[in-house]
């Protein structure tokens, strides 16, 4: 009785906390060991109290409780003989979040440290990204713990088809539509999809996005997720009568995201000084040559301390986390999570940061994003930065299901205004929701609210 009337005396706003605090509690004590997946909830949650006061019904029909466990998570043993005749077993994975928009969409990962928690933690933010972008498509992720660096032609070959005999049995084109993330290109994306159309006996285009142009993938795919999030950044910086041009930037990573980044923050005027790898990071105080980059990226699969041979003059660092000293007017992580911590972020800070875009998932630790929104550094979160490439991947669905082909100006045209939208409408919900200038709270809460409304009218499933 006790509980009951204490209860009823609290405010709307301490009942939705209190249930907030209650489910996230409950999550932790059901898998208090996956930190990645943990913070990725916390991080979403924090945000919400003012959509569960203005919309109770939400609370009454469970969706957060609903929306943070996912519908289906597949494991399965990876077996491969590698080069030497040698039985070799990985641990695959695809978790099937939520399809209340859409059938499941999201990357493959093949790296070292991929379990679950991690793809659990993709998965929950893929829902959300997949929401921003407008497209009719739900939150999945999958991957495993292989790691392709090392590796021979044959080697990754035999891995993609053995991981995609099993994986068959659970995707389709209506049903789940994986692509690639870190550790999976266009050469593993053939290697499935080849795999893929041998188990089937039919061509089916639409079940895997970025594949090669001459089998059905999008022009503009490879570009799309780097290009997007500059698109976001130049949408950011016009609310304050600001442009890139003659910026200084620095990115972190050099795979796909960060070269594309880098390649359309040039040729918008900004002056792009730094960018890394898994081993070290380049300075080139005259500007990072970003055809050198892709050669010896994606010709030569070769480490960035290479770029020396090209740009003596630039300089090299060993280590990741020192990219972050160099003082730069925005900074763009676009290598992966959590590589931004709270003493990066303060060495950011001091040397003048105006604005962080997260090109990568999650890349800021919590205590990092609190030091730049409490410093007024504008603040760009991955769900919504980062859109770009599955924004384009469903265009890919799209042409694949109409036979046709669009040219590279109508995708980068449908992109580009995909961002914009995106970008007003984290602005208007969070003004909605009384968290005026709070991308991270307008992208948690317009992504929610779509997919939450979704859910109340497909009912208890």
């Amino acid at each position: 009785m006790m509980d009951l009337i204490k209860k009823n005396s609290l405010t709307d706003e301490q009942k939705a906390k209190e249930y907030l605090k209650n489910v996230y509690a409950t999550i932790k004590h059901r898998d208090p060991h996956e930190q990645e997946f943990l913070q990725s909830v916390k991080e979403i949650f924090e945000s919400l109290t003012p959509v569960f006061v203005k919309h109770p019904t939400y609370m009454e029909n469970g969706i957060l409780e609903r929306i943070a466990e996912p519908e289906r998570i597949i494991t399965f043993r990876v077996p491969w003989v590698d080069d030497y005749g040698k039985v070799q077993v990985n641990r695959g994975y695809r978790v099937q979040f939520n399809s209340a928009i859409g059938p499941y969409k999201g990357g493959l990962r093949f790296h070292p440290s991929v379990n679950a928690s991690i793809v659990k933690f993709l998965g929950l933010q893929q829902i959300f990204k997949n929401s921003l972008t407008g497209q009719p498509i739900g939150g999945g992720k999958g991957g495993a713990d292989f790691d392709p660096k090392g590796k021979t032609d044959a080697e990754i070959r035999r891995f993609c088809q053995s991981f995609m005999t099993e994986l068959s049995k659970h995707i389709g084109p209506d049903i789940d539509i994986p692509a690639g993330d870190i550790g999976v290109g266009a050469k593993e994306i053939g290697y499935m999809f080849g795999q893929y159309k041998r188990l089937q006996g039919r061509f089916e285009a639409g079940v895997l996005t970025g594949k090669g142009l001459g089998y059905g993938g999008s022009i503009g795919r490879k570009e799309a997720t780097g290009y997007g999030t500059i698109y976001f950044v130049q949408e950011m910086l016009k609310d304050q009568d600001m442009s890139l041009e003659n910026c200084t930037v620095v990115v972190s990573g050099s795979g796909n995201v960060s070269i594309y980044a880098i390649e359309k923050a040039i040729s918008l005027g900004a002056k792009v000084v730094a960018c890394s790898d898994s081993c070290g990071y380049i300075y080139d105080e005259n500007g990072i040559n970003v055809e050198t980059v892709k050669q010896i990226k994606e010709v030569n699969n070769d480490r960035i301390s290479s770029y020396l041979q090209f740009h003596p003059e630039a300089k090299y660092f060993d280590g990741c986390s020192g990219i972050w000293s160099i003082p730069c007017d925005v900074a763009l992580p676009c290598a992966t999570q959590n590589e931004i911590d709270q003493d990066s972020a303060n060495q950011l800070l001091d040397n003048g940061v105006k604005i962080v875009a997260e090109g990568a998932n999650m890349p800021s630790t919590a205590e990092a994003i609190r030091v730049f929104q409490s410093n007024n550094v504008l603040f760009g979160p991955a769900k919504a930065v980062n859109a770009g490439g599955v924004a384009v991947s469903s265009l890919e669905m799209a042409q694949n299901s109409m036979r046709m082909a669009w040219s590279f100006e109508e995708v980068d045209q449908k992109l580009h205004e995909i961002m914009k939208n995106i970008y007003n409408n984290c602005v208007t919900a969070a003004k909605d929701y009384g968290q005026e200038g709070n991308l991270i709270a307008g992208a948690n809460i317009s992504g929610f609210i779509k997919v939450a409304d979704a859910m109340i009218d497909q009912g208890i499933i």
